[in-house]
C-alpha cells in the first residue's frame, strides 16, 4: 500500500513543480499539488508503521485535496470556451483532482480487500 502513497505522492510533486515552473515561479498556489504529494509521502511513512492509519490519513489528504481543487475543476468548461482568467490553475487542478480520485479509489479498494481478509482468515491459507 505504501507504494501507492509514494507513487501518487511523487506524481503530484512533479505536477506541482511543473505548474510552478510554467507560471514562471510567480504563483505559490501552483505548488498545491506538490504539497498534497508531500503529504501522501508522509502518509506512506506512517503506513509503514501502521497500515490502516496511513491509509486513513491518505484518504483525509485526498478529500481535502479534492475539496480544494474542485473550485478550479468547475471552471473546466470556461477553459474550453477561452473565458478563464488562469488556465494554468484550471489545468493543474484538474490533473490533481483526477489523480486524487484515482488514489482514493485505490486506497478504498485496498482497505476493502484487507477487511475481507481479516474477516475470513481461513481463505488466506
Amino acid at each position: 500500500m505504501s507504494r501507492i502513497h509514494i507513487t501518487f505522492g511523487i506524481i503530484l510533486i512533479i505536477v506541482g513543480g511543473a505548474a510552478y515552473a510554467v507560471t514562471e515561479f510567480a504563483s505559490w498556489t501552483a505548488m498545491i499539488p506538490a504539497f498534497l504529494g508531500l503529504a501522501l509521502v508522509v502518509c506512506a511513512l506512517v503506513g509503514m508503521l501502521h497500515h490502516i492509519i496511513g491509509a486513513l490519513l491518505g484518504l483525509v489528504v485526498a478529500i481535502v485535496g479534492l475539496a480544494g481543487t474542485a473550485m478550479n475543476v468547475v471552471e473546466l468548461g470556461s477553459l474550453f470556451s477561452g473565458d478563464v482568467a488562469r488556465p494554468e490553475a484550471v489545468i493543474t487542478s484538474t490533473i490533481a483532482f483526477v489523480l486524487l480520485v484515482l488514489y482514493a479509489a485505490f486506497v478504498i479498494r485496498d482497505m476493502v480487500i484487507t477487511a475481507r481478509e481479516h474477516r475470513n482468515p481461513a481463505k488466506l491459507a
